[in-house]
């Protein structure tokens, strides 16, 4: 498991993400959106919010101010892709009796996003190659090439290196969609990211004015952070509106969880089950504060041996977020949890000038 420091943001452009694999990847949208020509293929799981991630590249660039389309080339019959990407002249088929707009003009100067491109037939991946190639492109039943000035952005799930090797994508176009690949890291490679995102998804649904579940008690919470996510943040959204339906309005217990999400109570499936330290401490009150340590999933010994003062300040503090999360910023229960005095906790969450909203 990753582990996570206090960071300098907490979301950008709607990502959220405390750990360094997100800040990375904030840092790497940044640069992506000052060089605004370069293609990009942005490839993840589904639903660790490639979309997102396509929307943050286009809000944080020059093109800003012009369109982003999006189109997703697995939900869109073959036969009516191309002129929903390419347009069409007026009486280029039956039925075509004026002429339409395709999504790549509607796009320019702006951003075309494409997601799912593992799924576009080979007729239409030539096609695409010759817009970014040539700048331009022809609508369908049309005879003259129209310039356009568009930086795509594509996604996919699917491992389009190995499609290539198989012959089920073209290797020309895949080399032209990928001058800049962007990796998003599954739910399950940043879990201790998951109680930011659930406060994320509660408050938005707040602001909405739906009734939200208040929160997740620690054992369930616990059994959220070991689940292996497999439809990743989408997965955890679609919960918490499930759960708020059920239980809006009040905390959700370990009990209250769809049996899926059970589990092993309080087990992680990488690593086993501490033992309890403190008799005043529940198994799953000590499993969700020792959760993030500094030295589980990572290495942390070199060549110059290892920074010791660094990463015992690193897990405090991380002990200290994670104590104020699990009693929802109650500063007295908090320093319980964590077996200090409520003027100890205090003097050490000023010092480190910490934040866990």
């Amino acid at each position: 498991m990753t582990t996570c420091p206090m960071s300098k943001r907490t979301a950008f452009h709607g990502i959220i993400g405390r750990c360094p694999i997100m800040q990375q990847l904030f840092d790497l949208i940044g640069k992506l959106a000052e060089d605004d020509q370069s293609t990009v293929l942005i490839q993840g799981e589904s639903g660790t919010g490639k979309e997102l991630v396509a929307k943050a590249i286009h809000r944080h660039s020059p093109r800003k101010k012009n369109n982003f389309v999006p189109i997703n080339c697995a939900a869109i019959p073959e036969d009516l892709l191309e002129s929903e990407l390419f347009g069409y002249a007026k009486g280029a088929f039956t039925g075509a009796n004026s002429a339409k707009t395709g999504r790549i003009e509607y796009a320019d100067g702006g951003s075309l996003f494409l997601d799912e491109i593992g799924d576009m037939k080979p007729l239409l991946q030539a096609k695409l190659l010759r817009v970014l190639q040539e700048r331009e492109f022809e609508p369908v039943g049309g005879l003259k090439p129209i310039p356009v000035d568009v930086r795509v952005i594509a996604a996919t799930h699917r491992n389009l290196e190995q499609m290539v090797e198989e012959g089920k994508f073209r290797e020309d176009l895949y080399y032209r969609l990928s001058v800049i690949p962007v990796n998003i890291p599954p739910l399950r490679e940043r879990r201790e990211d998951i109680p930011h995102l659930i406060d994320h998804f509660i408050k938005t649904g707040q602001e909405r004015q739906k009734k939200m579940v208040s929160g997740f008690d620690l054992a369930a919470m616990e059994a959220l952070c070991s689940y292996l996510w497999r439809g990743n943040v989408r997965e955890l959204e679609n919960l918490i509106q499930h759960m708020s339906i059920l239980h809006g309005g009040r905390q959700v217990h370990y009990n209250d969880l769809p049996e899926k999400y059970q589990g092993q109570a309080g087990q992680r499936p990488d690593e086993p089950l501490r033992e309890q330290e403190d008799a005043n401490v529940s198994v799953p009150e000590q499993l969700l504060l020792f959760s993030g340590a500094p030295a589980a999933g990572r290495t942390v010994w070199d060549d110059n041996g290892v920074d010791f003062k660094g990463l015992v300040n690193e897990f405090e503090t991380q002990l200290i977020i994670k104590a104020l999360q699990a009693t929802g910023g109650n500063k007295k229960e908090a320093a319980r949890l964590l077996g200090l005095k409520r003027t100890t906790l205090l003097e050490k969450i000023k010092k480190k000038e910490l934040r866990w909203e």
